[in-house]
């Protein structure tokens, strides 16, 4: 009886308002399509920011640039949070080649892994050892990968639809490469690249040493899928041959940053908090367009659009701009903590974070009574396409804010075409589309005008 008591009124208040909200729904679609403001942000982003590293010269420009933005966009207050980053700076190009044998080589697609030491100015040259897997490198033991470069050559699984359980399977082999390696001589790493796209371009990310001391640090690199292909075919036919590797990059004492957070207070309930969000760093080898700045600016533009349609939020929207996402998310372990000190009320968390492509749906963080109640939004999300709901996931940025009762959710565009240009040079502003993107901006804003109407069930 209890249950029938929790959602019978649930049904017919979503019964009784669905017209309603299909016409919101359409209101909210024309405004985005036509007065979007994401586009153009992430241009000015992108192309005249660049890059944003967390403790580089560009992540301080982009945290002004955000505030800036913001202060113009009818936020009740926008104020920065003080938080400290890391500061690791790549230095000059990577070089990187395969020696066969004397004077003959191919010069090899490379870039230091985030948190790498350097090799001696002269590089690193020495015998490859490929492996698939930790416990294979495990079984080849210190007498067999002693003074050699280890190889992690486990491609991205192209059998399953998603692919960002494929790289989930995949990343262990740059996060914790290296300190794995080093426990049997390794004096070096490289990590075939996290793409399922077959190309000439590495793709960076964090990598972590661990408890390991300085002295013990070997560098990591990455090497481009096309690099990886070829060397491995190579060492098929000549094992002893050698991988030079040069890098330069260097880690500095950690750094002043911030966060940028905006809010509208709300009308009816201001104490309960609905925030939107995406990070605002990146790495450093392109401009960041698809991870993050996409998700910024596509949470940027929501109070833009629900001011277009002189909507006034019940509950209070707060906008967070999180730095450090890439290499150690202290933007989202000081927001966290500083708000649990506040007993700030989070009902709803909203984070993109997957890129600017067309939108599919959304995977949440819920109990079952709230996503029973998400379910049945789907209708209204089926007309444009948007509908895939999943129980499970959120955002790196807000699942510190989960609490057991709230709602936490994750923006899910398609994901095909993510992994090309995820940490790699080329993820830049012309790989943005600008309709997806938009479209994009408006099921974040839709899903926001949902929980600002109706709450979680509580």
């Amino acid at each position: 009886m209890k249950i029938i008591t929790i959602l019978l009124p649930l049904f017919f208040t979503i019964t009784l308002f669905s017209q309603s909200d299909k016409e919101m729904f359409k209101k909210i679609f024309n405004t985005t399509m036509s007065s979007s403001s994401s586009y153009e942000l992430l241009d000015y982003l992108s192309n005249e920011i660049g890059g944003r590293l967390s403790g580089s010269l560009n992540a301080e420009r982009a945290v002004k640039w955000g505030q800036e933005e913001l202060s113009k966009s009818g936020f009740d207050k926008v104020w920065l949070q003080k938080l400290m980053v890391p500061k690791w700076v790549r230095g000059p190009k990577e070089f990187a080649l395969i020696e066969t044998q004397p004077g003959v080589t191919f010069n090899v697609d490379a870039c230091a892994l985030g948190g790498s030491v350097a090799t001696p100015s002269v590089g690193i040259k020495a015998n490859v050892i490929e492996v698939k897997s930790f416990k294979e490198l495990e079984e080849l033991g210190k007498e067999k990968v002693d003074g050699k470069i280890v190889f992690f050559n486990r491609p991205m699984r192209s059998d399953l639809i998603s692919t960002f359980q494929a790289y989930g399977e995949a990343v262990n082999q740059r996060t914790n490469g290296a300190a794995e390696a080093v426990k049997y001589g390794a004096i070096g790493v490289i990590v075939r690249s996290m793409s399922l796209r077959l190309d000439d371009n590495p793709h960076t990310g964090t990598m972590s040493y661990g408890n390991l001391p300085n002295s013990r640090k070997i560098p990591a690199a990455a090497i481009s899928t096309n690099a990886a292909e070829k060397l491995s075919d190579l060492l098929v036919i000549n094992p002893k041959l050698k991988f030079l590797l040069r890098q330069q990059c260097k880690q500095y004492k950690d750094v002043v940053s911030h966060n940028v957070i905006a809010e509208i207070k709300g009308s009816e309930y201001p104490d309960e908090i609905i925030l939107i969000g995406g990070h605002l760093d990146s790495w450093d080898l392109g401009d960041g367009s698809h991870d993050d700045g996409a998700g910024i600016v596509q949470s940027m533009d929501i109070l833009n659009i629900f001011n277009k349609m002189d909507y006034v939020p019940k509950r209070t929207i707060r906008i967070v701009l999180f730095m450090n996402e890439e290499n150690g998310t202290r933007g989202a372990k000081k927001y966290s903590e500083v708000a649990k000190k506040n007993n700030l009320n989070h009902i709803f968390a909203l984070e993109s974070d997957a890129g600017g492509f067309t939108p599919r749906g959304f995977s949440f963080t819920s109990n079952t009574e709230n996503f029973n109640m998400i379910q049945s939004w789907k209708k209204l999300f089926e007309p444009y396409l948007i509908h895939s709901f999943l129980l499970g996931g959120s955002g790196a940025d807000i699942a510190p804010l989960e609490n057991g009762n709230n709602v936490l959710a994750g923006l899910r565009p398609d994901s095909q075409r993510y992994f090309d240009y995820h940490h790699a040079s080329i993820d830049t502003f012309d790989a943005i589309n600008k309709r997806e993107l938009e479209l994009g901006a408006f099921a974040m804003t839709s899903l926001v005008y949902l929980f600002d109407k109706y709450g979680i069930v509580k």
